[in-house]
Formats: structure tokens, C-alpha cells, sequence
């Protein structure tokens, strides 16, 4: 009974200890509500005078929080999480100094410089924090949607806020706005940029951002960054979500993700910038601000843009540099990050083992398998997609919607109207004007969408690659798919199988529930729409914003669906099967 009434006692200090260690991180998630709610509702002159305070005694709270940890705690830090505390921890005595008359630093009273400073700290906070995430209660696939989930319903409150909005905005479209962005689909029912406010398209940005890189991705690596490891459990959980091939790889391919993503976007927006027309666009913040926006939503294939006619738009339509760049950006974030580290790796291996050696005269080194069959597969596939394409664009339209622009031009356009429906969704000619057989082709560009492990949508090209190859390979009486003198396994056969079978059911049940509540519409456009949909892909001929409630829940439906993946959520719902060790008698079934 003793020992019992000690174990008690014992537990109410830890969970106490927890409690106090916990503190920092619930101070500043308040924190950071109330800039939320600074920044979504119109403040009077005393309330924003009271939230002000609040800020100032905040950070001077969080300077403690920041020496306490640096020199009352008994655990080493990691060097480089030193570093950023340290960091941190000399811009927050930068602006407490300004705001207490130490310092006098006119820049630092704008109100925003506490903003980034309250955010600094949540996440700083919001890392050190032990989430448990066992596969006892969540499995991977459950996991990535519950993260989807999450992130859509956020975006969501933040969109319904009042100063998100010119005018406010019910909560079907605000749920709408939330899910395309949060999916990197681009289906509007509002224009972008006239309808949100500076700090609704921010938001956008954003869950476009968490979006198309996943949400697991940046509280992954980040906690890992601050506690400095990670549990076995969970480096497992991670590998499943993002295809690692090695255990040991995950954290690793985390932060290559990461920085590859921001460096490409970061490139993008010098280049986008430099590009716009300064007499459009005047002011210096319109173009910065642009920049950036566009960057993110063309790496992460989203689709979104701030013009009211995206590219089609009237100073825009023959800026045929910035298409380019755009385009760069979507198929470069399109192609999928294995197929990008590949390339490096290749790139590298060519460098220094044979272009080297051989200005050196020395003997080449060879290594076998450089360029793997994924790599192969995806690349080849996207060449054959683009040219035939372009090729095709560029014929049957020729004297339609490519009558306005001349030789260069109608190159340029044919080969970004051909690439756009794989997801991109951007558009520089009218959609609406366009042949019936151009539709045709355009709807199954955007039925195979990206590649694995991308920003993008669609069924995949190696999907595509796989299922042709195999009618291939059955038409000339083989038991077995070989490419590249390797022989492609089985569940990969039957998970394109599986992925195409189900693509075509989930989009069909969207047309017919679309069809049915929408009686009116031209049934192409409903199809094109739910294609574009459940690719992530964001064209549409014009009806989004004309949608009934219950059909913009459909198409709700199909975007979600569309970027988890139908299969993952079959995966998520029905419990996984352990491998059998056994097998029962093989016999044929009659096919045909």
C-alpha cells in the first residue's frame, strides 16, 4: 500500500514537472491566437493598444523562457539548435530594447516585427513538444489524412475571418477555398484577387504551401531539427509517408525536400519578378508580393493566381518569359523529388567520375545504375506526354486560340497549354474557346496528372507507363513486365491497376452526383470539372462559381480525394493484412 501511495505521489511530480515544462508553449500558443485574432478582425484605438501590451510583456516573458533553457537546463544542445536560439534570442532582446526607450530603432515599432517574433517563438515552442505518434493508434495512411484534415478545416476559420475578405465569405465557399489551396487544385468559386484581402491571399499561400508538401513534412523534420532525434517508431511512420528507401534516409530526405523547395521557389520568384511589366504593376510590394505567390502556387502545381483571367489576363497573355518560368516551375515541382535527387545524383556522378578524370586523363569510374528505373520510367513518360502534347496543341489550335499569337509565340503557348493540365491548371489562352478534340486531350492529360512523390495530382505517369507496358507485355504472351533489363514487381502492377480502376470510379460517381444536382449544365463541363478535380489539376470551363451548395461539396469531395489518393484512404479505413506464410493452389481464371 506504501510503495502504491509513492508510485501516486511519483506520477503527480512528473506530470506536474510535464505541466511546468509545458508552460511556454501554451503562453505562446495564446499568444499566437491573439495575433490571429489582431490580424482577422478590425481593432479600435484601446483594443489595440491593450494587445500591443500584451505583445511587449510577452516576448519580454519569452527573453526568460529563452535563458532558462540556454542555462538552467542539464541536457546538452545540439550546436545547431544553439544557434538559432541564440538568434532568436537576439532579436527578441532587439525589439524588447526598442520598445522599453534602450534602444531607438524607428524601423522596429512597426507592429509586424512582433508579429514575426511571436511566430519565431510558437514554433520554436511548438517543436519541443513530444507528439506521440505510434502506429498503435494511427497507421501512415491514417495519419497523412488526419494531416490533410486538419490543415483544410484551419484554412478554413482563418478564410472566414472578416479581414480575410472584402465583403465576407460563406463558410461552403471558405471551405472550398481552403481544400483547393490545401490540395494544390486551383478550383475558385470567388476571384482570388479581388475578392481576399492581402492577408486572405496569404493564407492561401500558405495552406498551398503546407499543401503541397505536406504538413508532415515541415513538423517532422523541424521536431526532429529541435530535439535533436526521433524515435524509431516514428522515423518508421515517416518512411511509409514519404517513400523513403531507408530508415536511416528519413530525416535526411526531409531536410533535402525542404531546402530543394525553397531554393527552386526562391529562384522562381527572382525570375518571375524580373519579368513582369513595371508599368501593370508599379508598386515594389504588388510585384514582391506576386512573386512570391506565384512561385509557390507554380512549384506546388496549385494553380492559383491573383489575375482574375490567370495568365489569359489582359498584359500578361504575350509575356511569354514569365510562361516560360512559370511552366519551369510547375513541371519542376511536378516531376517528384526522387526523380529530382536522382538527377543531382547523376549530375554529380558525371562531374567528378567522368568529365573530370577525362580533363585529368585519368581512368573513368563507372557505377552501375546512376540513373535508376524510376528515374527512367517518369522522365521518359513526361517527354513522350509534353512533345505529343505541344505537338498536338500546337496543330489543332492553331487558328483558334493560338490565332492571336505569332511564330515564337504559338510555341510557347502551345507548349504551356499542353503541360498546365498536368496539374499546373494555369492558363494563358481562353479554356472555354477551345476544340472539342483539344478538351478530349487536355482531360486525359489532367486524368494522368504528375509523377510520384510530387506536388501534383493525377493517376502518375509511371501509372500510365506501367499500365500500357503491361497490355504490352500480355499481348505478347508474357507472364512478367521487364524494362530496362529489370523485371517490374507485381504489386507495383496491381497497385496501377488498382489507382486506375479507382480514379475512373471516384470521378465517375462525381460526375453522375454532379449531373443529377446540376440538370442544366452541359455534361462536358461537368466531366471537365471533375477530371480537373480529382487532378488537382484547377482548369474549368466556367461553371465553378455557378455551382449549387451541394455540388461544390461534391467537388469538395473529389479534390480530397483526389490528392490523398483513393487507395490511401481504402488503406487507411480497412486494416492492413500481415504477409501469410502460406499459399493456396494457383488456378486460372477466365478473363476473356
Amino acid at each position: 500500500m506504501l510503495k502504491r501511495t509513492e508510485l501516486n505521489q511519483q506520477q503527480l511530480i512528473t506530470e506536474k514537472k510535464g505541466f511546468i515544462r509545458h508552460i511556454p508553449f501554451l503562453l505562446s500558443l495564446l499568444i499566437f491566437l491573439i495575433v490571429i485574432y489582431d490580424l482577422g478582425f478590425d481593432q479600435d484605438a484601446s483594443a489595440e493598444n491593450i494587445i500591443r501590451n500584451i505583445y511587449n510583456i510577452y516576448l519580454a516573458a519569452a527573453v526568460l523562457f529563452f535563458l532558462t533553457r540556454l542555462f538552467l537546463t542539464k541536457h546538452q544542445y545540439p550546436g545547431k539548435v544553439l544557434i538559432f536560439d541564440i538568434l532568436i534570442l537576439a532579436f527578441l532582446l532587439f525589439i524588447i530594447s526598442n520598445v522599453y526607450g534602450l534602444l531607438h530603432i524607428p524601423a522596429l515599432d512597426d507592429v509586424r516585427w512582433r508579429y514575426l517574433a511571436v511566430f519565431l517563438v510558437f514554433i520554436r515552442e511548438l517543436f519541443t513538444i513530444d507528439i506521440s505518434t505510434s502506429g498503435r493508434y494511427v497507421n501512415p495512411a491514417q495519419l497523412f489524412i488526419l494531416s490533410f484534415l486538419a490543415i483544410i478545416f484551419t484554412g478554413t476559420i482563418l478564410l472566414l475571418l472578416p479581414n480575410s475578405t472584402h465583403s465576407g465569405i460563406s463558410f461552403t465557399d471558405a471551405l472550398f477555398t481552403s481544400t483547393s489551396a490545401v490540395c494544390v487544385t486551383g478550383l475558385i468559386v470567388v476571384d482570388t484577387g479581388s475578392y481576399f484581402t492581402l492577408f486572405g491571399q496569404t493564407i492561401i499561400m500558405l495552406l498551398i504551401q503546407m499543401g503541397g508538401l505536406g504538413i508532415m513534412t515541415f513538423t517532422s523534420y523541424f521536431s526532429y531539427f529541435f530535439k535533436g532525434g526521433a524515435t524509431y517508431e516514428n522515423q518508421l511512420l515517416l518512411g511509409e509517408i514519404i517513400n523513403a528507401e531507408r530508415i536511416a534516409d528519413v530525416f535526411s530526405t526531409l531536410k533535402r525536400i525542404i531546402i530543394v523547395t525553397f531554393i527552386i521557389e526562391a529562384i522562381g520568384a527572382v525570375f518571375i519578378f524580373s519579368f513582369l511589366d513595371k508599368s501593370i504593376m508599379p508598386a515594389f510590394s504588388e510585384q514582391f508580393f506576386f512573386s512570391i505567390f506565384h512561385t509557390v502556387s507554380g512549384f506546388c502545381n496549385a494553380g492559383f493566381s491573383t489575375l482574375t483571367n490567370s495568365f489569359y489576363e489582359t498584359g500578361f497573355r504575350f509575356n511569354y518569359p514569365l510562361h516560360l518560368t512559370i511552366a519551369a516551375l510547375f513541371i519542376t515541382g511536378g516531376i517528384g523529388f526522387p526523380i529530382l535527387f536522382n538527377s543531382f545524383k547523376y549530375v554529380r556522378h558525371f562531374i567528378v567520375n567522368r568529365l573530370t578524370p577525362f580533363l585529368r586523363r585519368k581512368p573513368v569510374v563507372h557505377l552501375p545504375w546512376v540513373i535508376n528505373i524510376n528515374t527512367r520510367l517518369v522522365v521518359i513518360t513526361s517527354l513522350v506526354l509534353i512533345i505529343s502534347g505541344t505537338a498536338f496543341f500546337y496543330i489543332a489550335e492553331y487558328n483558334n486560340t493560338l490565332a492571336d499569337h505569332k511564330g515564337f509565340g504559338k510555341v510557347v503557348t502551345a507548349f504551356f497549354g499542353a503541360v498546365t493540365p498536368r496539374t499546373a491548371g494555369f492558363n494563358t489562352v481562353d479554356t472555354s474557346s477551345l476544340h472539342f478534340s483539344t478538351i478530349m486531350i487536355i482531360i486525359f492529360l489532367m486524368w494522368v496528372g504528375a509523377s510520384p512523390a510530387s506536388t501534383g495530382g493525377g493517376i502518375k505517369t509511371s501509372t500510365l507507363a506501367i499500365s500500357i507496358l503491361n497490355l504490352a507485355s500480355v499481348a505478347r504472351g508474357k507472364n512478367r513486365l521487364e524494362l530496362f533489363r529489370r523485371e517490374i514487381a507485381g504489386s507495383s502492377i496491381q497497385r496501377a491497376f488498382a489507382i486506375i480502376s479507382l480514379s475512373i470510379l471516384m470521378i465517375g460517381i462525381s460526375v453522375f452526383l454532379i449531373a443529377s444536382l446540376e440538370p442544366d449544365m452541359d455534361l462536358m463541363a461537368i466531366t471537365f470539372e471533375c477530371f480537373s478535380a480529382f487532378s488537382t489539376v484547377g482548369l474549368s470551363q466556367g461553371i465553378t462559381g455557378n455551382l449549387k451548395e451541394a455540388s461544390k461539396i461534391v467537388i469538395i469531395f473529389t479534390m480530397f480525394i483526389g490528392r490523398v489518393s483513393m487507395l490511401t484512404i481504402l488503406v487507411a479505413v480497412i486494416k492492413k493484412v500481415k504477409n501469410m506464410n502460406y499459399r493456396y493452389p494457383a488456378e486460372e481464371v477466365l478473363i476473356n
